[in-house]
């Protein structure tokens, strides 16, 4: 896997997961269990916990099966580790402790990473799983792609604290052992940003990999690094469970690889893909012919959802001066022509017509942080018109379903005793 042929095909397949949504507001063809009739949906805050719960509702019921695996419907019906992470983050904020489990087990035996000699290799979870060329069920990439793992190992930690289950927190702590050790590489912090880091050198900084090393790290002086997987308020949460190491290294990393890389960009918006040259400290973007890409669109949407977290969880400084920089360019579109593109790319250019309610959604969490007033138009002009029946746009987009989701709960509280100690 280190070579870049190789590098080329599954192992990078690994964390380029997301399929582009179906963007259309399709009629629902309806699922077992969900009302066939609409949903109204008032503007006023309580509503938002009736529109999570209703959106739960209808989600468990069309992707989740019986045993806990979740469908990725417009994907050959496969399954992610992304998938049952997501899952299991919702269970837990919902107040699921019987999905949160069946998710959790499910994944636990299906997603486990093996030797040849048939001896488990980690904790971490194969990210993909589906039907073969035989037609057999089984993993069809073993390699693990980090932002599932962090999104089950927070999740996991919420779980203990919220329903008193120690059994979850030990989980999370043999997760987080074989993350930090497969999947964190130290190097020279970026040109132009050297925030405190490790003790003592303040030239270094611990880096998080999108998945295992020999497949991110594709040379000694070269990473490559996915900016949606950094999540802060995570590695501040792993921080409180794993004494061992030094996750809040990964704060100011994860906040210098945030503003550094965004800089390859005319907008000066996150990328999807970055690539980190670590004799320069430079970032520069990935081109064709790598199969990662270097521009704005359905990963980096991400981006303003975890670190909207970081600001309203932890009240983080540095997430909200993150945000009121690096928000400007899609600000004044929304305010010009109230749409944003879908995809955008490094000169600040729109790649396509369509918009995306995935998007909007994530930026609803982030305006919120920055510009209630958007975040409100957003949520009142893209996001109520998008939802019928349970599901944003349609009963078949996972990827829109979760995302909206999570943007929207960045609008109610999360219970203070949750997130520490």
């Amino acid at each position: 896997m280190i070579a870049a042929a190789l590098l080329m095909g599954t192992v990078i397949s690994s964390c380029a997961k997301t399929a582009q949504p179906n963007l259309g507001a399709s009629p629902n063809v309806g699922s077992p269990g969900v009302s066939a009739s609409s949903t109204a949906i008032a503007s006023n805050s309580d509503s938002t916990l009736v529109w999570l719960q209703h959106s739960w509702d209808a989600y468990r019921q069309r992707f989740i099966q019986a045993d806990g695996r979740v469908i990725d419907w417009e994907a050959g019906e496969r399954t992610t580790s992304e998938g049952q992470a997501y899952a299991m983050l919702r269970a837990v904020l919902i107040d699921d402790p019987d999905t949160f489990a069946r998710s959790f087990n499910w994944a636990e035996l299906n997603l486990r990473r093996f030797n040849a000699n048939g001896t488990p290799s980690d904790s971490l979870w194969s990210w993909k799983w589906g039907k073969d060329e035989n037609g057999k069920w089984v993993i069809l990439d073993k390699n693990f792609a980090s932002d599932a793992d962090i999104d089950a190992i927070t999740a996991l930690i919420l779980a203990a604290r919220r329903w008193n289950r120690p059994d979850y927190l030990q989980q999370a702590r043999i997760k987080l052992r074989d993350l930090w050790t497969l999947s964190t590489v130290s190097g020279p912090a970026p040109q132009a940003n050297n925030p405190p880091a490790l003790a003592g050198n303040p030239a270094t900084m611990r880096y998080l990999l999108p998945g295992p090393v020999e497949a991110f790290r594709p040379q000694p002086t070269l990473l490559y690094l996915n900016p949606s997987y950094l999540a802060p308020y995570a590695f501040r949460m792993f921080a409180q469970v794993d004494a061992e190491h030094d996750w809040l290294s990964l704060v100011p990393s994860s906040y210098a690889v945030l503003n550094e890389s965004a800089k390859i960009s005319a907008a000066d918006l996150p990328s999807d893909w970055v690539a980190l040259n670590l004799t320069t400290g430079r970032f520069t973007p990935l081109r064709d012919p790598n199969p990662l890409r270097s521009l704005y669109g359905f990963d980096a949407y991400r981006v303003w959802w975890r670190v909207a977290i970081d600001a309203k969880w932890f009240n983080e400084p540095a997430a909200r001066e993150y945000l009121q920089q690096h928000l400007v360019t899609l600000r004044n579109l929304w305010q010009s022509n109230q749409s944003i593109p879908a995809q955008i790319d490094l000169q600040g250019r729109p790649l396509v017509t369509y918009e995306s309610t995935a998007q909007y959604a994530m930026l609803y969490s982030a305006f919120s942080v920055t510009a209630p007033e958007i975040a409100d138009q957003i949520r009142q002009q893209k996001l109520l018109p998008t939802y019928r029946d349970g599901f944003w746009d349609n009963n078949a987009a996972y990827y829109t379903q979760n995302l909206s989701w999570f943007g929207l709960l960045s609008s109610t509280d999360v219970a203070v005793n949750w997130l520490q100690p």
